[in-house]
This record gives structure tokens, C-alpha cells and sequence, in this order.
């Protein structure tokens, strides 16, 4: 449009020439005037040249001033832009960054000396076909190339436009792997539809904040058409309010126009279309148009739709704050809330409270009818739970049995009241997996939220220690908090044990066990020969602790990192000093508790003992159940694969008790499975673990493990599982566990 108006005005100025030549030559540098006074005819000339001068001096700072604009505009927006017909004939500042130049150096120069020598042939002849109209590529990736030879992958793609009359494509070049883009002098764009070929949406407004340009993102960002929303103000097209409360956030025209400054509008905006339209997350930016000192003659509006990545990050945010299997808020985002009330609870008189809930028998959902069942038995009690409860209260899942509610402005015996109702709702539930029927309960500890309530450790701790109390009694019960009981309770409880674990360590109390593991098949000769278990060494003749009795303790007061440090020193310096001999090629297998794999100390510490005690890292089998590599994946694939790398094994246990195995095992440098037990229990008579296991072996083998089959009880699994394939075999058919001690000589 401006071309063609140029053009009109220069043969309107050729048409006059020799007569304006003449007067002016006549008139001195008071052309103007002279031609003003000439009489008669003359006079009436130079009357209608002065005339048309006037008018295109101020058509041509009118120009000028729109070509300073789509110069800005261009500038403004975030693609890679240059002109192209023979050669180079613009190229905006972020396609100068990708080509580390300026644009004296690019400008002139066809584009095929600076890409890539084997993508030549294909962008001259797209270049080519593109011009003259034949059928060719309109999107293809390249590669770029600077002066030092570095290489930049783009998406290369072309529009035809009319540049100062004639044909040249407008490219535009999306990096694929961005980085970061200095700034670089770059010559200015000279067309509109420059505008058009942007992927970012511009709009510009006149001085008095009405439209009067938008390309075509715009057009389909506002889902309008240029003709309805030109002469328009910004408010009338589309709104901007907060993505949150949805707030307005105000009219950004006005605010650029009052303040006469540049404006950011933040992350948080959501543009909402006047017609209805489709509302989208937007990044805004406002820039007055100023030219030569002069007033603001307008305004630039960028607008980058954030959709695709606000609604991944959304995404990302409900992963990271939320439990997979049940979708109630995960412990991290349940003990940030928890502090909120917290905070709230110091500062005013509004009380809350806390509920700590732990599931009555669903070790025997687990143990009968394997984890599965578990899973679906604990999607059922949320979303009971969740039911239970009110909706401004917040229900988390901060264990594998254990939940928590938060009451936010909850008098006690109004909590009280909603606890008992979960109660109920759990006491009514009956759990159906195929052919069973379970009863499931709850026991709740229940603690009051106010000025000198603590910390959430305190908080939290105490909520346990009612919920403790809970269970002790029997039945279905909800136990508020109390600081005397809870010390009575747990006198004979589980303080009993926190004491005598802290005075084992201290005292060095602890013993080894071990279990053997043989080969299934004949002719194995290299594979864990054994499996290590610590005990508490008997007292007063005593026979020793079940370890079940000690092993829940120690993990509720976080001590198994300090155990498994007991028993890692204890096996290596045995390994060392050669108290503990092995069959060559064989190794002794250790448990690593999901705790312990949390511990970013660990790792240190394990290297240490190999180079204090002498140990060979290929003597160690360290044994990590799935639950705990996936509660801390990424210390645990540091672990895992640091230790690998200097000649130790591992063995991932419990395997096919959860969903998430077959995608574990891709990222984990694994050597051996071991099967969960639950399908080698009575695996001679049950067809369907028969199966489980076949599919479990042909996936090892598959990814090049070796399988271990756990709790081989009889020896008709024995026979079973030898017959399937299994490579090593473990249970009380081939031996129990004993002390230490007792390994046989190598």
C-alpha cells in the first residue's frame, strides 16, 4: 500500500519537473515565495506547486515516520528475520545474532555463503523456485554457520512480498536449539507484510489509542478480522485480567499512553476477547512510537502467546505438588500448606487443625492379593476421604498407608466431628478384589493449630503420636493430642525401641545375618552367592529381636541411614580383613533402605569404607527396592550409577509389586531382578503368577538381567521355578538365615 502510494506521488512530481526546476531557479532559495507572487497563470502554477510541496513534505514525514515504525516493530519482535532476492537485502538484528555478524557484513551477500555446505544446493533452488513461483518447500530445516565455523540448526520459511515493486521472500528462521542472542546494528525492514509473516501478534494504535494495524497472529489471537477491530480502542477488542482471581489487570494502551513510558505486562495476564473468543495466556509488551523528539504519535503492542508453555508448566506444577496414584497433594505440597496455617494461626485468632490417618490391615491387602490391589484399594480410600471432608479442607497422601487433612479455620470439636465422619465412611467400605472381601479401618491422631503450636515437625510429630495412641487402643478410633498420654503410651511403645536402636548404635549392638543364593541352573559361576540382614544381638539370653519389631521404628525416627552405615562398614571391613570369603566371581548382596538412598551423604561414605577397608567394589550386590529409587530417582541413578561404574552390582527387589517397573528399569543400570515374593507363594498351583513370572523372566532377558527368585518356601516352587528359566534361587528350600559367622569357607 505505502509502495504503490510513493510511487503515485513520483509521477505526480515528474509531471511538474522542468516547470518547478524553472520557478525555483528563478526564485532562489525563496523558491516558494517567487512562486507564490507570479502573476496570472504562472502565479495559479505556482500556487498548485507550492501546494503539492506542502503536501509532500508532510506526506513524506508521514511516511517516514510509518517506515521508523515497521523498522521498530520488526526489531521488536522475537523471530530471525531477513529479505532475500538475489541477495541479502535486510536481515534483522536476532538473524545477525544467529550469524555472530553485523549486518555490513551480511547485507549484499546471498544467503548460501553462510549456510552449512551440504544444505547449498537445497536452499538455491528453493530460493529460486520460491521467487519465480514454482512449487517448493515453504518450511525446511538448515544449518547456519558463522565465521569461527559454529553451527546453528534452524526452521527455515518463506513468504513472497513486494519490496519496492519487485518480488523477494521474507525468511524467517527458528532456532532449534536457542541460545542466547547478542545484540547486533542491523539494517530496517521496508515492507508491511514483513508484519504479516511475524510469529508474535503486533497491534498499533495512534495517538489517541485507537487501532489502526494488526498482522495476522493478532488476527488469529483476538479471533478477529482486521476490518472489525481497526478504530477501535484496546479495551474494546480484548481484556487483560489475572489468570489467578481473574482481576483486571487494566488497559494497557491507556496506562503506555498516560504514563507515556514502556510497559510489561507480567506472566500472570490472560487476554479474554471481546467476542467471546478463545482466551489465551499472554506476555505484553507496550512501546511508544517517538520520532525526532516529537510527541508520541502511537504505540506498539507485542503480544506472546504463553499458552502451550503455562499449560505445561501447570502440568509440571500439579506433578510435582500431587501423588500419581491417588491425585490428593503429595507431603512436600501438604507441609507447605501446613505452614501457611501455621503462619496464619500466629497471627491471628483463627484455629486450625491437623489430622494424621493410618490405614488398619492393608498389609493384608498387599501380602494377599499383591500391590496391585494395594494401588486400587488407596485411589478408593481417598477418594472416600476426600468425600468425608469439606472442600476447603486440604487431604494429602504423605506415606504409603498414611494420609493427613488439614481443617484451615476449624474449631476442635467441629474437627472431631469430621473425623469421625472419615471414620465412618472407612468403617462402611468393603474392598472387593476379584474374589475376596476386605474390611479396611483407620486410626486418626487429631491436634488443635494456634499461637503456640511450634513448628510443622511439631506439629506433625504430635499428629503421629495421637494417630499412634489411635492404634494402640484397637478399633476404629480418633485420639486427640495430648503431650501426657502420648509419653504413657509410647513408654512401652515404640520409645522402647527408639532407645534401644540409639544404644545399639552407640554400643555396636547390632549382628549379621545371611541367607544363601544359588544358582538355578547348572554351571553358573559368577552371581550374589549370599544376602546380608541385620539383627539386634540377643540380651539376657533373649533370643534376638524379630527385625519387624525394630524396622518400623527406625524408620519412623529416620535411623535406618544410620543402620545401613552399621552395615556397610561391617561387611566391607569383613570383606576386607578376610573374615568373609567368597566363591570366585560371587558377590554378597546388602539392602539399601529408601531412606538411605535419600541421603545425599551416602554415597561419599560407601566410596570411603572401599578404600579404608580394601573391599572390591565387584564383591558387592547393593539390593534397592523400586519404591525407594522412585521416591528419590535422583539420588538414587547418582548412586546407582557411580557405584556401577567402579564394578558394583545391583539387584532391584520387589520387582512387579508396582506399576512403574518396566519404565524404572530404562533408566537404571540394573544387573539382576529379584521377583517379588508374592508370586512365588504357591506359584506350582496358581496359573496366573505362573504367567506374571514368565512375562517378568522374558523382559529380563530382553534388557540382558539376570532374575532372582525370594521366598522359595518348598520344593515345588523350587522345581517350578528352575523349570521357568529363573538364573538364582533364594528361600528357606535352599537355607535359612544365620548368623554371619557361619558362611562356609570359600
Amino acid at each position: 500500500m505505502l509502495v504503490a502510494w510513493k510511487r503515485r506521488q513520483e509521477r505526480a512530481v515528474d509531471a511538474f519537473s522542468s516547470q518547478i526546476q524553472y520557478l525555483i531557479s528563478q526564485g532562489g532559495a525563496s523558491g516558494r515565495i517567487a512562486l507564490s507572487t507570479e502573476p496570472g497563470a504562472l502565479g495559479k502554477l505556482g500556487g498548485t506547486v507550492n501546494k503539492l510541496l506542502e503536501d509532500l513534505e508532510l506526506r513524506g514525514a508521514q511516511l517516514q515516520d510509518r517506515e521508523h515504525l515497521f523498522q521498530r516493530l520488526v526489531e521488536t519482535v522475537h523471530d530471525a528475520v531477513l529479505v532475500h532476492r538475489k541477495v541479502i537485502l535486510f536481515a534483522n538484528a536476532r538473524f545477525l545474532a544467529l550469524l555472530a555478524m553485523k549486518a555490513a557484513d551480511v547485507v549484499g551477500r546471498p544467503l548460501t555463503d553462510f549456510v552449512a555446505p551440504e544444505y547449498v544446493e537445497l536452499v538455491e533452488n528453493n530460493l529460486q523456485r520460491r521467487l519465480e513461483g514454482e512449487s517448493a518447500a515453504e518450511r525446511y530445516e538448515i544449518e547456519l554457520m558463522d565465521p569461527q565455523g559454529q553451527v546453528t540448526r534452524v526452521e527455515l520459511s518463506s513468504t513472497v512480498i513486494d519490496s519496492s515493486g519487485e518480488p523477494a521472500l521474507l525468511l524467517t528462521a527458528l532456532e532449534m536449539m536457542p541460545g542466547a542472542i547478542p545484540e547486533v546494528v542491523s539494517q530496517k525492514p521496508r515492507a508491511m507484510a514483513t508484519l504479516d509473516a511475524m510469529g508474535e501478534s503486533v497491534i498499533t494504535v495512534d495517538a489517541e489509542g485507537r487501532i489502526d494495524y494488526i498482522n495476522h497472529s493478532a488476527e488469529l489471537l483476538l479471533g478477529q478480522q482486521v476490518a472489525q477491530v481497526l478504530g477501535k480502542t484496546f479495551s474494546e477488542v480484548a481484556t487483560l485480567v489475572d489468570e489467578n482471581d481473574r482481576r483486571s489487570l487494566g488497559d494497557p494502551v491507556h496506562k503506555a499512553l498516560t504514563t507515556s513510558g514502556q510497559l510489561v505486562a507480567g506472566r500472570r495476564a490472560l487476554l479474554v476477547p471481546a467476542n467471546a473468543g478463545a482466551e489465551r495466556f499472554v506476555e505484553i509488551s507496550v512501546t511508544p512510537l517517538k520520532f525526532e523528539g516529537r510527541d508520541i504519535s502511537g504505540l506498539v503492542l507485542v503480544l506472546h502467546d504463553t499458552s502451550e508453555l503455562r499449560g505445561l508448566t501447570r502440568q509440571m506444577t500439579y506433578q510435582a505438588s500431587h501423588d500419581a496414584l491417588t491425585g490428593l497433594v503429595n507431603r512436600r505440597e501438604f507441609e507447605r500448606r501446613l505452614q501457611e496455617a501455621t503462619d496464619s494461626a500466629l497471627s491471628s485468632d483463627v484455629g486450625h487443625a491437623l489430622c494424621y490417618l493410618d490405614l488398619d490391615h492393608f498389609k493384608v491387602v498387599n501380602d494377599t492379593c499383591g500391590h496391585t490391589a494395594g494401588d486400587n484399594m488407596l485411589r478408593e480410600i481417598a477418594a472416600l476421604i476426600k468425600d468425608a471432608v469439606r472442600d476447603s479442607d486440604t487431604v494429602g497422601r504423605i506415606g504409603g498407608d498414611e494420609f493427613a487433612l488439614l481443617l484451615v479455620g476449624c474449631p476442635l470439636e467441629k474437627a472431631r466431628q469430621i473425623a469421625d465422619n472419615v471414620v465412618r465412611s472407612v468403617d462402611d467400605f468393603r474392598f472387593v478384589w476379584k474374589d475376596k472381601i476386605f474390611n479396611v479401618g483407620v486410626s486418626i491422631g487429631l491436634v488443635e493449630i494456634g499461637r503456640d503450636s511450634g513448628t510443622i515437625e511439631d506439629i506433625m510429630n504430635a499428629a503421629d503420636s495421637a494417630c499412634y495412641v489411635a492404634k494402640k487402643q484397637g478399633g476404629l478410633h480418633v485420639h486427640v493430642y495430648s503431650a501426657r498420654e502420648e509419653a504413657s503410651a509410647r513408654h512401652s511403645g515404640e520409645i522402647h525401641w527408639l532407645l534401644k536402636l540409639q544404644g545399639a548404635l552407640r554400643d555396636n549392638k547390632f549382628e549379621l545375618y545371611f541367607q544363601p543364593i544359588v544358582h538355578a541352573r547348572a554351571g553358573g559361576v559368577s552371581g550374589p552367592a549370599l544376602e546380608v540382614f541385620v539383627r539386634l544381638a540377643a540380651e539376657n539370653g533373649q533370643p534376638a529381636a524379630p527385625p519387624a519389631e525394630f524396622i518400623r521404628a527406625a524408620e519412623r525416627y529416620r535411623l535406618m541411614p544410620h543402620i545401613d552405615r552399621w552395615v556397610v562398614q561391617a561387611v566391607f571391613a569383613a570383606l576386607g580383613r578376610g573374615g568373609l570369603k567368597l566363591p570366585p566371581g560371587r558377590s554378597v548382596a546388602i539392602n539399601i533402605a529408601g531412606q538411605t538412598l535419600g541421603d545425599t551423604e551416602f554415597l561419599e561414605f560407601v566410596v570411603d569404607c572401599f578404600d579404608h577397608t580394601g573391599a572390591s567394589p565387584t564383591d558387592i550386590c547393593f539390593e534397592v527396592t523400586e519404591s525407594s529409587v522412585v521416591a528419590s530417582l535422583d539420588h538414587a541413578q547418582r548412586f546407582i550409577g557411580v557405584l556401577h561404574g567402579m564394578g558394583c552390582e545391583f539387584a532391584l527387589d520387589n520387582f512387579g509389586s508396582g506399576l512403574s517397573s518396566f519404565s524404572t528399569l530404562k533408566t537404571l543400570p540394573m544387573d539382576y531382578l529379584k521377583i517379588d515374593g508374592s508370586f512365588i507363594k504357591n506359584l506350582a498351583g496358581d496359573s496366573v503368577n505362573q504367567a506374571m513370572v514368565a512375562a517378568m523372566i522374558e523382559l529380563s532377558r530382553s534388557l540382558n538381567f539376570r532374575v532372582v527368585a525370594e521366598h522359595v518356601e518348598d520344593q515345588w516352587a523350587l522345581d517350578t521355578v528352575t523349570g521357568m528359566g529363573i538364573d538364582f534361587v533364594q528361600g528357606f528350600v535352599v537355607g535359612r538365615p544365620q548368623p554371619l559367622s557361619m558362611v562356609p569357607s570359600a
